[in-house]
């Protein structure tokens, strides 16, 4: 096992509605292929005091704000007072948050984010899990399929762990910021309380506490 990637390390899971479903795993990739069924369960426990069943199964929670031009398709479940902006293209198996933007032109797929996650503008987030209010620069996108369509291996440390997995983007930990136009190629796994530069191309593990500038150079933050 390898702690620094772990589900523990990552998250704190009082902070999304998914915590059942990661507490019998191991690793937040291992979440992936079972988003859609866990939604379908889901919606079906939700009070229709505090959700709204749009479709059948779409449910949205009655503080959300969900603009016109949105586009929601199930199995999606979107949190209280969370806005969903115009343009955005949620394509399902979609587990948003409370307290979340998700904003013009961003397009979701095959997702988890945690509470008051912001993926404001012009994002794309397929097939990845964002930890409590984490956040998506401008632009900032996951890229979640490899250029020769091979099986996404996580590369910590040294250690490379086999997933299983041919569509698998990004995994963020609580608190982390992404710069804007970046790029998080398929299996980055960034831990809590990171940053990256704007500009980036973001590969493999970025430790917990740090900074990253450019492949080979993260420096870790300063305690304060």
């Amino acid at each position: 096992m390898n702690s620094l990637v772990s589900i523990e390390a990552l998250f704190d899971l009082s902070h999304t509605a998914a915590a059942p479903l990661f507490q019998r795993l191991t690793y937040p990739w291992e979440a992936l292929p079972e988003i859609s069924n866990f939604i379908l369960e889901l919606g079906k426990t939700l009070s229709p005091q505090e959700y709204e069943q749009r479709e059948e199964t779409v449910w949205i929670a009655k503080s959300a704000k969900v603009f016109p031009s949105a586009y929601i398709a199930g199995p999606a479940v979107i949190g209280p007072d969370t806005e969903v902006r115009h343009g955005a293209f949620i394509r399902g198996n979609a587990l948003v948050g409370a307290g979340c933007v998700v904003g013009n032109s961003t397009e979701l797929k095959n997702v988890i984010l945690f509470d008051q996650v912001q993926v404001p503008h012009y994002n794309y987030v397929g097939d990845s899990i964002l930890g409590y209010r984490s956040h998506m620069g401008a632009g900032s996108i996951t890229s979640n399929v490899k250029a020769d369509k091979t099986l996404v291996v996580v590369k910590a440390e040294g250690q490379q762990m086999e997933t299983g997995l041919k569509k698998f983007g990004a995994i963020l930990g609580d608190q982390v910021e992404i710069g804007c136009n970046s790029v998080l190629n398929p299996g980055t796994v960034v831990g809590r309380n990171s940053n990256v530069y704007p500009l980036s191309m973001v590969r493999g593990y970025v430790k917990a506490n740090s900074i990253y500038k450019c492949a080979g150079e993260i420096a870790l933050k300063q305690e304060r």
